[in-house]
């Protein structure tokens, strides 16, 4: 592909939303397959002690990579497969050296936000995560927690930390990838590109805010009305993998919009 960066309206960042679920509803099977499969293969390295946990987060870049090429292939006709994640692995050793210090980088740049997140607001994350997952939760427990000054500064601090990172490996494995960029200039023109977008990304992050919260309103109003609210959390399972399968497959749009990388229209 033949790349410039280039201006982005606001506008479009809804447009990527929209063209997402656009070619994920063409392809709908075969893009929640290779979701799944992932997520399959997330299950099986988290059983790895150490090593499984480094290199999930290692992969997360790939996985973005790879729905980008299956999202292109598409564009152009072709339905998605999940080899498209062994797609990158085959170029020449540079683009795969660089795909492998994006991946190392993020995964040690994660444990450095998750560590400093940890400390900042004194375990109290993990405990909350402990209370919801215990299947018996208490409601004031559960307030007491969530209005504590250290927890919320916690999770600005991680939440926000982790939106900074979003930026320069927003575009970078598909920089190395397509216009064979190294990791240390993937991410520089990640991050540039993303800024000068910036506007089409808060958009964007809009539309899908609003996107996961009426899917979660009509859920439960659904479920209400029909009388069985407790069905609410098996509608729930379903419904965040489609979400964020057609999620996965919108980032490409992002991507060929600030890059002018060819697309045909969705």
């Amino acid at each position: 592909m033949q790349m410039r960066l280039k201006d982005v309206r606001p506008a479009q960042g809804l447009r990527w939303v929209r063209r997402g679920f656009t070619v994920f509803l063409r392809h709908p099977l075969a893009f929640t397959a290779m979701f799944a499969g992932f997520l399959f293969a997330a299950l099986l390295l988290m059983l790895l002690p150490w090593v499984g946990p480094i290199a999930l987060l290692a992969s997360l870049p790939l996985l973005t990579l790879g729905f980008m090429i299956a999202t292109h292939g598409a564009t152009q006709g072709r339905a998605p497969r999940i080899a498209a994640f062994i797609v990158p692995l085959r170029g020449d050793a540079a683009r795969r050296r660089a795909l492998l210090q994006l991946g190392l980088g993020y995964a040690l740049a994660t444990f450095v936000i998750v560590a400093l997140s940890d400390w900042a607001d004194g375990g109290k994350f993990e405990l909350l995560q402990q209370l919801l997952a215990s299947g018996n939760v208490d409601a004031a427990e559960v307030a007491a927690l969530l209005g504590d000054g250290q927890l919320q500064f916690g999770l600005a601090l991680r939440f926000g930390l982790a939106a900074l990172l979003a930026l320069p490996y927003w575009h970078a494995p598909a920089l190395v990838h397509w216009a064979g960029q190294g990791a240390g200039q993937a991410l520089f023109s990640s991050w540039l590109a993303c800024w000068r977008a910036r506007g089409a990304f808060v958009a964007y992050t809009a539309a899908w805010a609003l996107v996961i919260g009426v899917f979660g309103i009509a859920v439960n109003l659904v479920f209400g009305l029909l009388g069985t609210p407790q069905l609410v959390g098996f509608a729930a399972l379903p419904g965040a993998l489609l979400l964020s399968t057609a999620f996965y497959a919108s980032l490409f749009f992002s991507f060929a919009d600030s890059f002018g990388a060819s697309a045909n229209p969705v």
